[in-house]
Parts: C-alpha cells; sequence; structure tokens
C-alpha cells in the first residue's frame, strides 16, 4: 500500500477485519471486568462502510449501539512479529464504528457473527493517517451523537499497547496487507434511534500537524419490514440485561438500579439464622406463603444464602422449543449472568419429569460466585452436582434433558418457585428445613428479630433441660418472662 493510498483515502474492501472484544480500562470498569488478555472476534468484510452513508435498524430491533475505535490498516503481512517491529507492519491509522445489534447479542454472544456482521455495520474512514507519523501511544478517538460528545479517550487508557494487537494476533495467522484491526472501544458507547447521526474521529493532537481522520458520520434508518424469519433462525430478543449491555448502565437504559448485594454484616446474621425461625417471624409480619415447598437440599449441611436471580420455563411446545430450546437460550443466559452471592431460582412449575439444570450449568453458576441454586423440578447428572458442592434445592432426580417437558423462556422476572412467589433480589434462605423467601425491606428486622427469639429458645430449653415443666415456660408467661430477662441481662 502506498503513501498516497494510506493519507488520502480508504483503499479496496479489506480481505479481513478483526475486532477486539475489550481494552480499555474505562470500558471494561464499566462492565465489571479486566481481561487478562485481549481476546478477538471477525467481522466480514461485506460489514464495511463510508462516511456519509447510513445503518438500518432492522425491524423488530430496539438495541443498535454504537462504539467508535481506532482502526489499523496493515500494509505489510504480519506472521510472528516481535512486539517491537510490529508497528512497523501498519501502514495506516483511521476511524471506524463497530456497530452492534444487542437483540441478536445473546444468540451468539462472542461471536457476534449475526450482532455485529450486518450490512453497513462497519463503517472505517474517511482518512487515513499515516502510521508514521503518530506514536500508538498518543492517539485519541471521540464520538459524537447528533452533535453531543459522548466518547472520548485516549490509547494512553489501553489496557493493551495497540502494537500489541498486532503481534499478538501475528502468533496466530497472517495479516495481509489491506486487513483491518478495530482496536476496541472505551466507555460512553450507547443506544442510537432512526435519525440520529454519529460521527467518530481519530486524530494525534500532539503530533506535527495533528493529523485526523476527519469525521467519520453515519445516519441511522429505520428498517419497514420484519426483518428475520423465525423458520430460519433465531430471533431478535431484548431484555433487561441486553438493554444494560447496549446503554453501557441501568440508568442510562432508563431502568431501575440494582438493589445491592447482602451487606456483610446482613449476611453473616442470615447464616446463623435458622429458616423455622426466619419463617415464624414472617408468619408473625403477616407472610405465610413465603416457603418453597417441596425442595430438598443435596447437601443438607450446607448453608443456603443470597439474593434471588430468577429463570422461568415454560411447558415444551415443539414449536416454541425449536424458536426459544436451542442455541444461547434464556437458561444459558441466565447461568452466564448469575453473579457473585446470588441464588438462581428456576420456575419449573413442579415438573419433575426432566432435568431443569446438570453437572456444567452447575459448574458454570459455582465459577461465577452464585451461592446456590433452587429449582422445583428434577436435577440430571446428580452425583455429578453433588460433588460439584454449591448448594442446591430440587424436587427430584430425572435423567432427561430439560427439552422432554420444558421450554427456557426468560429470566429476571418474577417468578413462582415451589408455590412461593419471587422476585428478583429478594433474600433466599435455605436449610435442612427449606428454602424461604425473604422481602429485602424487611430483612434486617426479620433477621434481628429470629435472633433473639433462638437465643430466647436456648433458654427455654435449657430450663426444660433441667426439670421444668413446658406449662408456663413454652411459651413464657409473665413469670418466667422476668426471669429470662433477669438471667440473661435484658433489663
Amino acid at each position: 500500500m502506498d503513501h498516497e493510498t494510506r493519507t488520502s483515502g480508504r483503499s479496496a474492501r479489506p480481505g479481513k477485519i478483526i475486532a477486539v472484544h475489550l481494552s480499555y480500562a474505562s470500558r471494561a470498569d464499566q462492565r465489571g471486568r479486566r481481561p487478562e488478555h485481549p481476546s478477538y472476534f471477525l467481522k466480514p468484510s461485506s460489514s464495511v462502510g463510508e462516511s456519509g452513508g447510513t445503518i438500518e435498524r432492522p425491524g423488530g430491533t430496539e438495541l443498535l449501539a454504537f462504539e467508535g475505535e481506532i482502526a489499523l490498516v496493515i500494509g505489510s503481512p504480519a506472521r510472528r512479529v516481535s512486539l517491537e517491529d510490529a508497528w512497523d507492519h501498519v501502514a495506516s491509522v483511521t476511524a471506524a464504528n463497530d456497530f452492534g445489534l444487542y437483540d441478536l447479542r445473546a444468540n451468539d454472544k462472542g461471536s457476534n457473527v449475526r450482532s455485529k456482521g450486518g450490512d453497513g455495520f462497519t463503517p472505517i474512514g474517511p482518512d487515513l493517517i499515516d502510521a508514521r507519523s503518530v506514536d500508538p501511544g498518543t492517539l485519541r478517538v471521540r464520538t459524537w451523537v447528533n452533535g453531543s460528545l459522548a466518547q472520548e479517550d485516549t490509547t494512553a487508557g489501553l489496557l493493551f499497547p495497540l502494537p500489541q494487537f498486532v503481534a499478538d494476533l501475528s502468533q496466530h495467522l497472517t495479516l495481509e496487507t489491506g486487513d483491518v484491526i478495530l482496536t476496541g472501544t472505551p466507555a460512553g458507547s450507547g443506544v442510537v434511534v432512526p435519525g440520529d447521526v454519529v460521527e467518530v474521529e481519530v486524530d494525534a493532537p500532539t503530533a506535527p500537524g495533528a493529523p485526523t481522520s476527519g469525521r467519520l458520520a453515519t445516519t441511522v434508518t429505520a428498517g419497514r419490514h420484519p426483518a428475520y424469519d423465525e423458520r430460519l433462525g433465531s430471533l431478535p430478543h431484548a431484555d433487561d440485561a441486553q438493554r444494560v449491555a447496549a446503554w453501557g448502565s441501568p440508568e442510562a437504559a432508563g431502568l431501575p438500579e440494582q438493589a445491592p448485594a447482602l451487606s456483610v454484616e446482613l449476611r453473616a446474621k442470615l447464616e446463623k439464622a435458622p429458616v423455622a425461625g426466619l419463617s415464624a417471624q414472617l408468619r408473625k409480619r403477616g407472610l405465610n406463603n413465603v416457603l418453597i415447598d417441596g425442595v430438598q437440599p443435596l447437601r443438607p449441611e450446607a448453608k443456603l444464602v443470597g439474593t434471588a436471580k430468577t429463570l422461568r420455563f415454560v411447558p415444551n411446545r415443539e414449536d416454541l422449543f425449536t424458536s426459544h430450546g436451542g442455541g444461547y437460550n434464556a437458561q444459558k443466559r441466565a447461568f452466564d449472568a448469575v453473579d457473585s452471592g446470588e441464588v438462581l431460582v428456576i420456575e419449573a412449575r413442579g415438573e419433575v419429569g426432566a432435568g431443569t439444570l446438570g453437572d456444567i450449568l452447575a459448574l458454570r453458576a459455582k465459577t461465577r460466585g452464585a451461592a446456590g441454586i433452587v429449582t422445583d423440578g428434577a436435577v440430571r447428572d446428580y452425583d455429578a452436582v453433588h460433588e460439584i458442592g454449591i448448594p442446591v434445592y430440587a424436587k427430584a432426580a430425572h435423567p432427561a434433558v430439560l427439552g422432554r417437558k420444558h421450554v427456557p423462556w426468560d429470566f429476571d422476572l418474577t417468578i413462582a418457585c415451589g408455590g412461593a412467589t419471587v422476585q428478583p433480589h429478594d433474600i433466599i434462605v435455605g436449610d435442612r428445613d427449606g428454602v424461604v423467601v425473604i422481602p429485602p425491606s424487611i430483612a434486617e428486622e426479620v433477621v434481628d428479630a429470629t435472633l433473639a427469639k433462638e437465643d430466647e429458645d436456648a433458654w427455654v430449653a435449657q430450663q426444660v433441660a433441667e426439670g421444668h415443666p413446658i406449662e408456663g415456660l413454652f411459651p413464657m408467661n409473665s413469670e418466667w418472662r422476668q426471669r429470662y430477662l433477669a438471667d440473661t441481662d435484658h433489663e
């Protein structure tokens, strides 16, 4: 690629486009994880668009998100090049917009084939900056939506330097002349709607002449017709988890802020409180239908304490299982999304004619830090799930796979499990006696009362062991109450 091509316009369509999943510290912190090494996905060359063009948001979708990025154009083939020599293989730097359709992301998360491979989903340009004229550590990327600045960061904010992407990729494949590397996006990416205009610019403000790519402008248009046929593949689906991912935060997505995790102090109290005692205190407060009936622990010795993440199955119907049961379905998405300290609570309608989870999903929940799993259905791979060690409560064991009786339908919604209504962020506590659901707003009050009653019952048990009759002692009359208060220094 000669100098003129590198600096005054974009060459022919690239042979391949390789994009980095997560590279800026600002974006990584927004997502709550910092990768140890870069990871990548491929975009088709047919997704390339030019400045001044349009991108269509397909009919039936809502979560088209922009990602302003620095694009590297390879100038000479690179295979097993060193970090020191990698930049010599970059001809040009320019702006790119790595558009993604989050309605399709869950179905092929990671590969991004459908969510980021659409026609026009990778506009690049308008001008190229000669890589020889800039320091790769001092580039800047900015994005505007309808004239308002949405993203701004520099390559100083990268987790990995730009030359590392070239050197790393060259270990695995040959980077050919004209190939493009999209180097990731900083925080600030969000959703755009038909009529919005997105502009991306890459420049080197401290380099001589402050070279720039110019503004890469793309206008969002609306698809006029339904874009996808359920007979051919999975359909778009937008849930709150994808909305948060697309917008960057619950607040930006217009969703209520997620409830905080259990405090260390409250968790410690709940660890000490028996389910029977908690149930009694809830009953005193008028809550009688808070027990998940019929479930038994695989490991009776393990106490279960956490906040609910909910998953719902509906009865199997063959056409619905075809559209919702395969691929990256709601069950897999829920197990991938469960967070540390959460309990995955599954509505299976009490149906035990098929497993609702097995060893692989139990292992995934454990590695995610989940506190446990509760299902009013069955478990398959019972012995393997038991060995994994995560607390699991289920109604039965059954060897059949999910599709025999269930369609995984949705998660993070109000469900019914074992006769109890469970909402996301409810507090779940389980022991040998069973599992109880506690509304978060009264959890502190309920557990304090439970522990106080436990102390009282322990004192009563001591009196019974010493030979005192039950009458008047359990429950305590006023005379025994005074003795209790005196003995335990509660006056």
